[in-house]
């Protein structure tokens, strides 16, 4: 290896390669795109690496990202989702894939079942299309809105945020409308997404069914729930006896006999 080479680790993956010469690297796969036109500079190929959606489970990106098998096994995903049915599964004796057999319209629901196991299972997973930049995105959006319940929106700017490249069509911004008012009624007002929203980040409302802290004056205190007439005459708390009057003392005129042994002392006299 040349001493330039090196020096000069690849820009993208960080290997060692002829990449300015357009030779494809040995180890994860990626070499620079060519020129479009005649004397103009090659551009730099994507990232190497998917986008991380949802922290430590869920990831999106490209065909060429799901080709590079040591860049997924760096990130330790191990289920790959691919929902172009023209793609093929490259490393099946490594990964764990689930691929979708219809093209139009998009199974929303039978990606989201596989994504749903897959975080059941605390798996990592890649969804990929060829681009990673609208067939894949609009299933992540979808995956969204089903397992967080959050709205088509808010679903599309989480993922533009991580992966500004996203750019659904006009097909797939219908079809997530269609299944946003399949999750939230017809009647819930669509929110179609754009550019211009806003970055939402925090403050995103929590994911459909979590179990919320139950409300402590939703019990009865115990105390509450005995009726004080129902209690027993012989009923003792702790070690004490619950002092009563003797029914033979007739001179008491009803007060409460001080003496509270078991065998009282009788008078002889």
């Amino acid at each position: 290896m040349r001493k330039r080479e090196r020096e000069n680790p690849c820009g993208i993956c960080g290997h060692y390669h002829k990449y300015e010469e357009g030779e494809v690297c040995g180890v994860c796969g990626h070499r620079l795109k060519p020129a479009e036109e005649e004397g103009a500079p090659a551009k730099l190929h994507e990232s190497a690496f998917p986008t991380e959606v949802l922290k430590d489970f869920l990831f999106l990106g490209s065909y060429d990202n799901a080709s590079r098998s040591e860049v997924l096994k760096t990130l330790s995903i191990s289920h790959i989702l691919n929902t172009v049915p023209a793609c093929q599964n490259l490393y099946k004796n490594s990964f764990t894939y689930h691929s979708l057999q219809r093209d139009k319209p998009m199974d929303f629901d039978e990606a989201n079942q596989f994504l749903e196991q897959c975080e059941r299972e605390r798996a990592r997973v890649l969804v990929h299309c060829m681009t990673g930049r609208s067939r894949s995105a609009a299933f992540v959006a979808a995956f969204l809105m089903k397992s967080r319940g959050w709205r088509l929106a808010q679903c599309f700017q989480w993922v533009k945020d991580r992966r500004p490249q996203v750019q659904l069509t006009d097909a797939s911004q219908q079809e997530l409308l269609e299944y946003e008012q399949k999750l939230f009624g017809p009647s819930a007002q669509s929110m179609v997404p754009t550019e211009s929203f806003a970055s939402l980040g925090f403050g995103l409302p929590q994911r459909a069914g979590d179990i919320q802290a139950p409300m402590f004056n939703q019990t009865p205190s115990i105390f509450e729930r005995v009726n004080p007439n129902n209690v027993p005459a012989n009923f003792t708390f702790g070690a004490e006896r619950t002092l009563g009057v003797n029914p033979q003392d007739n001179n008491n005129n009803g007060a409460v006999n001080p003496t509270s042994t078991d065998n009282p002392m009788m008078d002889g006299s």
